[in-house]
């Protein structure tokens, strides 16, 4: 189970698979703004938040919908959907 289950935790983690799935370099998960738009301001299209969604899934043991994908636009979102789901599987 990942270190923090907090959202400060998730956030952190998040952050850490949109770096490194994405390959993004000059961004560390400091200074990653937690609601930058992730489509519009970051340019990541829906292949790359699959990706995410699978990471995230496993990691947390979660099912993320891919109806619910559109929502996730900002880690924050990502992270309180994240939340969300861990806290309703209980």
């Amino acid at each position: 189970m990942p270190e923090g289950n907090n959202i400060k935790g998730i956030i952190k983690k998040v952050a850490q698979t949109i770096i490194f799935e994405l390959k993004l370099e000059d961004v560390t998960v400091e200074t990653f703004n937690p609601d930058l738009d992730l489509i519009d301001e970051l340019g990541i299209d829906s292949m790359d938040l699959a990706t995410i969604a699978l990471v995230l899934q496993d990691e947390y043991k979660i099912v993320i919908d891919e109806d619910d994908y559109p929502k996730l636009k900002t880690i924050r979102l990502i992270a309180e959907y994240v939340a969300e789901r861990v806290s309703a599987r209980g």
